[in-house]
């Protein structure tokens, strides 16, 4: 069970650090139009997300530490505390959410970039369900009550493309399974049991200097 919460965590944490590198390679092609208007849309969406989801993973890796996760001798428990301030400083919830709808209404140029993001990855069936469904969303009416719903779908399936173009191929395999398909409860460490929790893990471990 303790392998499945920290695959879990892995997976999540290697999803999050794969949209940074991105998101920071379109910076660094600033004078690019296209990396420009992905970064607009991109920018907020990842700002929304990565906020909501450090507070829940954070507070997981301190149950998995337990009473040593608590105690002020490591710096998990000022990354606790720490972990809601994103959603402050960097913008609210809803204002990162009301930011994407923003650009979404005013700038078009940046959804055709993030779909052209997301619709690069190698073809996989569940990936090309979600952007099927999430441009049904965006079609909607009173696209600003779901807002939150909506950047969330993005979100996870920019994450999703990202892996699979980029990332380790059974990271995003367990990624897509359970973030874009039914094999994921509520919490951290419900994911279907699958062969390769270790490996990923294992991926995670530090790797120590021992200076010999």
């Amino acid at each position: 069970l303790m392998l499945n919460v920290l695959a879990d965590l892995a997976v999540e944490a290697e999803a999050t650090v794969i949209l940074m590198m991105r998101l920071a390679g379109a910076f660094d092609r600033e004078s690019d139009p296209a990396e420009a208007h992905f970064r607009r849309i991109g920018l907020a969406v990842a700002k929304f997300w990565t906020c909501k989801r450090a507070i829940a993973l954070v507070s997981e890796a301190l149950e998995c530490l337990g009473g040593n996760g608590y105690v002020e001798e490591s710096i998990l428990p000022r990354l606790y505390r720490e972990a809601p301030l994103n959603s402050i400083w960097e913008g609210s919830g809803n204002v990162n959410a009301l930011d994407v709808l923003r650009a979404i209404e005013r700038e078009p140029e940046s959804v055709e970039a993030y779909f052209g993001e997301v619709e690069s990855a190698p073809r996989d069936a569940r990936l090309d369900r979600a952007v099927a469904d999430l441009k049904r969303d965006l079609k909607e009416g009173d696209l600003e009550s779901r807002a939150r719903r909506v950047v969330e779908k993005m979100a996870v399936v920019l994450e999703a493309s990202l892996l699979l173009r980029y990332g380790d191929p059974i990271v995003g395999e367990i990624f897509c399974t359970s973030r874009l398909e039914d094999g994921w409860g509520r919490t951290f460490g419900s994911l279907d049991t699958q062969p390769h929790f270790k490996s990923v893990v294992e991926r995670h471990r530090p790797r120590l200097y021992s200076g010999e």
